[in-house]
């Protein structure tokens, strides 16, 4: 048997063994509580801060038990990530943070917003919360956060399952530049702000883009993502300072430490995306050595996992060993 199957048997069922113990302990009152769904008003409602060397890092959990990071793409924020908390909320103590530029975090006029700073802040985020280790789920930009982290901090993380999202050879990817022009022309956080007096136009233009089923894209849910980044002039200028901190390449010079990865590594990737590319999801699945395989969800665009969140629970319960 190869080196590389043999571990990868041994580690699912070390892993199988361990999450199947922490399964039990998901009682009925668990079980109702996450089965409660997260509407906007119940997110908002839901929502604490942290206070950090970074600002107030915004957040909302839901579970007990061992922890679960879910990391957002951009122009989102955990709210992103509301289906599958629901769902795995009875397992994890599920924990979806707001990226620093993005979302309602609040953080100081001259916060540096490169995804190692982003990692800094997550790192930070889970001192305050008492947290050593988690699983970590992300999604786009926040996957580049994710694979900085597993680099550079393996012992933090327990698993990683990566959705559509950046890659080393393919970031920030081609049709992302028309967002980083607008931000560096100071022209991106207009456009967002329009999203909130014509939702029909944001589901026409950004909606179309990344969602499988655009027409399904709720206002409440447009103005959860929007209001936050347009809110200020303050806010307004750490929205386009978000975008312009992707470039440079964020994961440039990380793949030697990611083949010598110990963390068992998920991809979930959708095949309607035309922004991040099929073969990026070959690329993880060929780089870390605890490569689980891949999903391919058909019909999947860049934040599919919003609008498939069983998926998600399927599969991150899979690499948890539960079930």
């Amino acid at each position: 048997m190869r080196r590389r199957g043999f571990l990868q048997l041994a580690g699912a069922a070390l892993a199988a063994g361990t999450a199947a113990a922490c399964a039990t302990r998901a009682t009925d009152a668990d079980r109702a509580a996450a089965a409660t769904p997260i509407d906007a008003a119940t997110f908002h409602a839901m929502r604490r801060f942290a206070v950090t060397p970074f600002g107030r890092i915004a957040y909302v959990e839901r579970g007990r038990g061992e922890a679960a990071l879910f990391l957002h793409g951009a122009p989102l924020n955990g709210f992103q990530w509301r289906g599958a908390i629901e769902r795995l909320a009875p397992y994890r103590r599920c924990i979806a943070p707001d990226f620093m530029g993005l979302g309602y975090s609040q953080i100081p006029e001259h916060q540096p917003l490169a995804a190692s700073d982003q990692a800094a802040m997550l790192l930070a985020l889970l001192d305050a919360l008492g947290v050593g280790s988690a699983d970590f789920v992300a999604s786009d930009s926040g996957g580049a956060v994710a694979q900085r982290l597993v680099a550079h901090h393996p012992r933090r993380a327990r698993s990683l399952l990566l959705t559509n999202g950046d890659v080393e050879p393919d970031s920030p990817p081609p049709k992302v530049e028309p967002a980083i022009a607008m931000a560096r022309a100071g022209t991106l956080a207009d456009a967002t702000a329009h999203w909130l007096v014509d939702p029909a136009g944001a589901r026409a233009t950004f909606g179309k883009a990344v969602y499988a089923f655009p027409e399904r894209l709720a206002d409440e849910t447009i103005a959860t993502y929007a209001t936050p980044l347009v809110s200020s002039p303050l806010r307004r200028a750490q929205y386009h300072a978000f975008h312009l901190a992707l470039q440079p390449n964020p994961l440039a010079g990380l793949e030697p430490l990611l083949k010598r990865s110990p963390v068992p590594l998920r991809v979930v990737w959708g095949m309607a995306d035309d922004i991040f590319r099929p073969a990026d999801a070959d690329y993880l699945d060929g780089l870390f050595p605890q490569s689980r395989g891949i999903r391919r969800v058909a019909e999947g665009k860049l934040f599919f996992a919003e609008e498939f969140p069983h998926v998600i629970a399927e599969e991150a319960m899979r690499l948890w060993g539960i079930g």
